[in-house]
């Protein structure tokens, strides 16, 4: 008959489910990393690569790099998920959620192109495909934004990961607030390709960084001890 665990020791499926999550967060960084350098290249060698286009013009129908952006935001997509599958038991449930949503959106934004140009209102006239493309692309950013402010006030996630995070949030949030009202006052142009781009940028250098903590986190000893100690 097998011994019952001892209050303060760790069972080997909770020391599983440890290496799962550290497993989840090596394969969202790697997917992190891959995705972006597949976006970069495409805006890159896109039909506008100055800063006055959208970065998902490079995925528009004829584009020679569409495919590439696609797998580029698919791979991001899937690093969402993968964090948040990455996140320890215990830290506050939004922030999954808001991962999720976010890679569900990532998914539709990469799914549905926008047309030429991307023409989003009030200064342009949109088709359908604009207008969920556009959404989609909103909601995912708006998502992960979200999720950081989740993950700063969360006590189970750890001191590195939360100062990750709070640090993210405070920089991502008034760079959405600038780019909202500049796509309302003044629409495309250099200013909202600038934004948008640093916005990109800094979602993806967390989203990096904070798997890549997850991933090197310690892992649990079967005694519940993680720093090798003597019994």
């Amino acid at each position: 008959m097998a011994e019952p665990a001892r209050p303060g020791t760790t069972t080997a499926p909770a020391v599983r489910a440890d290496i799962a999550r550290r497993v989840a967060a090596s394969a969202a960084a790697g997917c992190t990393l891959a995705g972006a350098v597949a976006v970069t290249v495409a805006v890159l060698a896109g039909p506008d690569p100055a800063l006055t286009g959208y970065v998902s013009e490079a995925g528009i129908a004829g584009s020679g790099h569409a495919a590439t952006y696609r797998i580029g935001i698919l791979a991001l997509a899937g690093a969402l998920l993968l964090l948040a599958a990455a996140l320890p038991t215990g830290v506050w449930a939004a922030a999954p959620a808001l991962l999720a949503v976010g890679a569900v959106s990532s998914a539709v934004s990469g799914a549905v192109t926008c047309s030429a140009g991307c023409p989003l209102p009030p200064f342009e006239r949109s088709t359908a495909a604009d207008l969920v493309h556009g959404g989609a692309s909103i909601a995912a950013t708006a998502a992960v934004v979200f999720a950081m402010v989740a993950l700063a006030v969360s006590g189970s996630v750890g001191p590195a990961v939360r100062r990750l995070a709070g640090g993210a949030a405070t920089l991502a949030l008034p760079l959405c607030a600038a780019v909202g009202l500049a796509m309302l006052v003044v629409g495309r142009g250099d200013l909202v390709g600038v934004l948008e781009r640093l916005i990109l940028a800094l979602a993806t250098l967390w989203g990096l960084a904070t798997a890549t903590v997850l991933a090197l986190a310690p892992g649990r000893a079967p005694s519940g001890r993680s720093d090798g100690g003597r019994m």
